[in-house]
């Protein structure tokens, strides 16, 4: 029972990245095209603009890889009380970040943007934990 006290925060920001890029990425893959033209739109007036089609497809894979590797990750500690692997959720999830509000600061919105720092704060104590 220590060993999955000691875990709970690990547990909690797996989980966090698990439901949020799960859901993030299956949306993106079941509503292809209304969210293909709700970004092409959103980086109309960007340098995005003319490769919106192709970052569309690593964006949804990078929130996926990001969301199954949490859910495996949750999996991992829950079930086997290790984190050996633990690092892999928070990073992939900050680097799902980094090029989302990449994306938000050239599309000018800056309002999409800052609402990303927060997500991206829990990577960052995420890292924290696991290497500490």
């Amino acid at each position: 029972m220590d060993l999955l006290a000691k875990n709970f925060p690990l547990l909690f920001i797996t989980a966090f990245f698990a439901i949020l890029f799960l859901q993030s990425g299956l949306d993106k893959l079941f509503h292809y095209q209304d969210n293909l033209t709700y970004f092409k739109d959103h980086f109309r007036q960007s340098p995005l603009r003319s490769v919106t089609g192709l970052l569309m497809p690593v964006i949804t894979v990078l929130e996926l890889l990001a969301g199954l590797v949490s859910a495996a990750v949750f999996l991992y500690i829950l079930f086997l009380g290790s984190c050996t692997f633990g690092l892999l959720s928070p990073a992939i999830s900050g680097l799902a970040l980094l090029a989302l509000f990449f994306g938000q600061r050239l599309a000018k919105d800056y309002g999409g943007a800052a609402s990303l720092v927060p997500y991206f704060l829990v990577a960052v104590f995420g890292l924290w934990l696991f290497i500490g």
